[in-house]
């Protein structure tokens, strides 16, 4: 079976571009999987983990959401964000985890609990992304 054409492209720059064997990507209703000749589809991304297989090559991508594009010789992901795992600061993700946990133990009339939700899964998300690149 030959391989998929994957683009990951985020409003900023070219994330991925490889042909590939496998990708997994956080659909808006759980993840999904694609493999090379797979049925056309078009949808919404959530924020998470995009894992890609190459061969005996593993490499994952951090997105904050977006469009997914399948069709039978390729695979366009439009992120709303991402980065490579290898380009995750994790210091600065620490940090944005830890004032996230901050806001939502305080919970003080005025802290907008949905965002401080939103912004601590992405953290842990990006942290896990960055754990596999190691």
């Amino acid at each position: 079976m030959s391989p998929t054409n994957l683009q990951v492209i985020s409003a900023e720059k070219v994330l991925y571009e490889d042909d590939v064997d496998i990708v997994v990507c956080p659909g808006i209703e759980g993840e999904l999987g694609v493999l090379p000749q797979h049925a056309p589809i078009f949808t919404l991304l959530q924020t998470g983990e995009i894992r890609v297989k190459k061969g005996e090559q593993e490499d994952s991508i951090f997105v904050t959401g977006g469009f997914l594009q399948i069709t039978q010789e390729k695979v366009v992901v439009l992120a709303d964000a991402g980065e490579q795992a290898q380009d995750i600061d994790e210091e600065r993700a620490s940090r944005a985890k830890e004032r996230a946990e901050e806001r939502l133990n305080q919970q003080e009339q005025d802290t907008d609990i949905p965002r401080a939700e939103n912004a601590l899964h992405r953290s842990v998300t990006r942290l896990r992304v960055a754990e596999r690149n190691k």
